[in-house]
């Protein structure tokens, strides 16, 4: 049951940091975080993760 917590907050928090890339995203490419889709999915996974209380 605590698996699927984490499970659910990570793929929410990879959703809304892709999300966030295709909707703000970086013009200019020069954004570290928002200029690659691979990055805002993976620290909105991570945000996800923390507010899950797993890390």
């Amino acid at each position: 049951m605590i698996a699927l917590k984490f499970i659910s907050f990570a793929l929410i928090g990879g959703g809304l940091g892709y999300l966030f890339y295709k909707k703000v995203g970086c013009a200019t490419g020069t954004c570290p975080i928002t200029s690659n889709p691979y990055i805002s999915t993976g620290y909105g996974v991570v945000l996800g993760l923390i507010l899950a209380g797993g890390l």
